[in-house]
């Protein structure tokens, strides 16, 4: 059985009802496999599952990872383990193992999976996702600050929206900046991206970080640039939050070196 995971399957009754329990006897028995893929970042430890393996790996949610397509991948194989651990060598030459989703509906009849068809996405289209990514990043600093200083005594963070365009944000221990850096859209490398700065500036023909908007035929993204771009992260396909937590840690890597 599958359990995807997300905020609202923890508030949904089915997370605590008879079925939940029948099922995780049914693990404890060794008669089912029960997997929570963790899809958003919520508080499942506490669910009736939470002390079983989650998947995409130590249960790192699948919208927080850099790449969505690595975390399913993550998450198949992980489903695929389960099943050759689990299946009887005689039964499955004959019946093969079924894992039921718990939110999926079964479909009405037979069809193909095979539906997918190319899409495409206009300049107007990867200029909006570059505005709502640009915010995304704004209000993923603005509460991990926040959320910075609430748990560290002596730690105080700065978060300065200068325009539409631009922000800053720093961080002090006892009054001493320790990590500043400056995020800002446009600029004369960066027409089609999101750039990280360290220090703060008020430039735009430079940048320690870009990344920029792309697209394949399903969807747009995000794509670095810069650094990352040498090597196998040249092919990530970035969601906001994967973008987002790259550019944190870059940030933060500083303060996190210096204790």
């Amino acid at each position: 059985m599958l359990l995807l995971v997300s905020p609202d399957f923890l508030a949904s009754d089915y997370c605590y009802d008879k079925e939940m329990t029948v099922a995780l006897d049914r693990q404890a028995r060794g008669e089912a496999v029960v997997i929570p893929v963790i899809l958003r970042p919520c508080e499942w430890h506490h669910a009736p599952f939470g002390k079983l393996r989650a998947t995409p790996s130590d249960g790192k949610p699948v919208t927080q990872w850099p790449d969505r397509d690595v975390a399913m991948l993550d998450v198949v194989k992980d489903i695929r383990k389960a099943a050759e651990r689990f299946a009887d060598p005689v039964r499955s030459r004959s019946e093969p193992t079924r894992l039921v989703s718990s939110t999926t509906a079964v479909a009405a009849g037979p069809r193909s999976s095979n539906l997918r068809l190319a899409k495409s996405f206009t300049d107007q289209d990867k200029d909006r996702f570059r505005v709502e990514a640009f915010e995304f990043l704004a209000k993923y600093f603005e509460n991990s600050l926040a959320e910075l200083g609430e748990r560290n005594d002596g730690i105080d963070g700065d978060f300065r929206r200068i325009d539409s365009n631009r922000f800053t944000a720093a961080v002090y221990r006892g009054g001493k900046a320790i990590t500043r850096c400056t995020i800002f859209m446009g600029g004369g490398f960066s027409t089609n991206g999101i750039s990280y700065v360290d220090g703060e500036t008020m430039e735009s023909n430079g940048y320690n970080e870009n990344l920029r908007v792309d697209a394949d035929e399903q969807s747009m993204f995000l794509r670095s640039m810069g650094m990352r771009s040498f090597g196998g992260q040249r092919e990530e396909h970035l969601t906001l939050e994967g973008a987002a937590e790259i550019y944190w840690s870059m940030f933060i890597g500083r303060l996190q070196g210096d204790m």
